[in-house]
């Protein structure tokens, strides 16, 4: 399903299926400037295919390699239009293996990212580095009109899960980074515009470091990963479950106390 909703220069592609509908989810590309960030996921290829027949766009830019980003990749590649992608996303989209069960089910599969990527550079719009959510994530800056296109930078607040490459203290000091490029308006690939960007994202940077400070306290009194995010975050749901622990509150509370991080490297 794809429902499109427009912001003045901004046009938002809401991305979702029946299924990532019922587990609570979906994805939102946005067009701007005659550029479309992200080409979201694999199950939603034929809306996206119909949605760029009917209009003019002159290439894409991709914020980072997770397949509800970068799943139609290989249909904008093969279709000849050119990408702005970081080295670390497009390596990553290439070497990507088979997804856990828990990601197929929600996104589908990414076809593998056989097809050459034809270079290109948006005017107006910058890639900028902010990792933690993954190390090759990226947001897209848009200068003149104060508009940061924030990918999975923002998500919420008091988000209260996170995956298994997840580097919290990172998503701090991108947060930081964001706030410092004053922006006026945000769109996030999750939450669609959000008011206030700045306060909202000072707020999960303050979250996220009180729940870096706690959770160190903690693990260094003896606790475990576990104990501590039952004590900071509450019983884990059915999300656990369903990821087999790769998306937890457990796994929060062990990036928030410094466990060890994906040794995927980004390069800009």
């Amino acid at each position: 399903m794809l429902a499109l909703e427009s912001y003045g220069d901004v046009t938002r592609l809401r991305f979702s299926t029946a299924v990532s509908r019922a587990l609570g989810y979906e994805v939102s590309a946005y067009a701007v400037r005659g550029v479309l960030i992200d080409t979201g996921f694999a199950a939603v290829a034929r809306e996206l295919a119909g949605w760029l027949d009917g209009v003019r766009v002159g290439g894409v830019v991709v914020t980072h390699h997770h397949e509800d980003h970068a799943g139609n990749l290989e249909l904008i590649a093969r279709g000849g239009l050119p990408v702005r992608i970081a080295d670390a996303t497009l390596n990553a989209a290439r070497t990507m293996g088979p997804l856990d069960l828990y990601r197929r089910i929600c996104w589908g599969s990414p076809p593998a990212l056989r097809s050459p990527i034809k270079p290109f550079e948006p005017r107006g719009l910058r890639l900028i580095h902010l990792p933690g959510h993954s190390p090759d994530h990226h947001v897209v800056w848009d200068a003149e009109r104060a508009t940061l296109f924030a990918g999975d930078l923002f998500i919420g607040v008091k988000v209260r899960i996170a995956k298994d490459d997840e580097v919290i203290s990172e998503q701090v000091r991108s947060l930081r980074r964001a706030i410092d490029l004053a922006p006026e308006r945000m769109f996030c690939a999750h939450k669609g515009p959000v008011p206030n960007p700045i306060q909202a994202l000072a707020a999960k940077a303050d979250w996220l470091e009180e729940l870096i400070g706690e959770s160190t306290r903690l693990h260094a009194a003896g606790l475990s990963d576990r104990a501590i995010a039952r004590r900071l975050l509450g019983p884990e749901d059915s999300v656990r479950f369903f990821s087999r622990g790769k998306l937890s509150k457990e796994q929060l509370a062990r990036s928030a106390r410094g466990g060890e991080r994906s040794p995927l490297t980004p390069d800009s």
